[in-house]
């Protein structure tokens, strides 16, 4: 019986389609297949799943492996490893054949797939999903990673950290987790951006100062930005959590004081977000009252705030 058609009866049949030259999509079955790996050279494995592969697929010496623990669910972070997955493809194509698998190949595993071609040749989402789809027909990334998807082209086939739309995407990731646990955890502790109040050798020049004592809360590059009817509104100034907050612990809504003075400067929260006086609601959110603070674009080169 040919090897395709075998059945591991405690995976079911064994599923694997070549999307291009060397670049195979296919399901647990067949990853943990030696015969199916031999047949078709392939020396690279990506693995998307709750559990990694056997020792006796990792401890093969001509294998090269990438796990990424992550469950087949909308909200699970699969973007943040796009660039990783990527490298690793293109490295495998280089030097023999990669096989991505999940479970059963359909969701988690192609989208790792259609984030390579879409890079690859520069294409959109439903582009690069009709082209792995017509190489595996069963294809069906979840409505999350979808999203995902659309945000790797946005950003320009990268994941870049300093995007609004990725913090924004980060923030909702985070609140969920809040939402679940009572505490922002560990892999979420980047979203906690560095306080911009204290000593800096280049400061950013347009910064937000509590009214007050003037001890500066925010940076131009803090705010997140938001859209009413299509245009950026800063009727309330929303901003990514920053060290001064002291939001990483503890309740998951408050008010937001000056670490200077102990002037209310806004409020937080984590679950229920907040509605700007224009109408739009943000959530998680993190905001400052425009009447607490003021605008200024005069900072000093070295600015030493205690």
């Amino acid at each position: 019986m040919d090897i395709l058609h075998k059945v591991d009866f405690t995976l079911g049949p064994i599923s694997i389609d070549m999307i291009e030259e060397n670049l195979y999509l296919g399901g647990l079955a067949a990853a943990k297949n030696i015969d199916v790996l031999n047949k078709f050279k392939i020396n690279h494995i990506i693995t998307i799943d709750t559990c990694p592969l056997p020792r006796t697929i990792t401890d093969l010496k001509d294998i090269k492996t990438l796990y990424i623990q992550l469950s087949d669910l909308p909200k699970e972070d699969l973007l943040s490893h796009f660039d990783e997955t990527d490298e690793f493809i293109k490295n495998g194509i280089a030097n023999g054949a990669v096989l991505v698998h999940c479970y059963f190949g359909v969701s988690r595993s192609a989208t790792v797939v259609i984030a390579h071609i879409m890079k690859k040749y520069q294409l959109s989402y439903a582009e690069a999903f009709e082209k792995v789809k017509a190489k595996r027909s069963i294809v069906y990334p979840n409505e999350g990673f979808v999203t995902q998807l659309k945000l790797y082209k946005e950003m320009g086939y990268t994941v870049d950290k300093s995007s609004m739309h990725f913090k924004i995407y980060r923030l909702t990731l985070a609140a969920d987790r809040v939402r679940k646990v009572k505490i922002l955890p560990q892999e979420f502790s980047d979203l906690i951006a560095p306080d911009p109040g204290v000593e800096q050798i280049e400061p950013e020049p347009n910064v937000y100062k509590c009214k007050k004592c003037r001890r500066v809360v925010a940076s131009e590059s803090n705010l997140i930005v938001h859209q009413n009817q299509g245009k950026p509104c800063r009727e309330t100034y929303f901003v990514e959590p920053m060290a001064w907050m002291n939001i990483s612990v503890g309740s998951m809504q408050g008010k937001l004081h000056c670490p200077k003075c102990n002037s209310k400067l806004g409020s937080f929260s984590w679950i229920m977000g907040s509605q700007c006086t224009c109408g739009v609601k943000v959530a998680p959110a993190f905001y400052l009252t425009p009447s607490k603070v003021d605008f200024s674009n005069i900072v000093k080169n070295i600015e030493v705030t205690f």
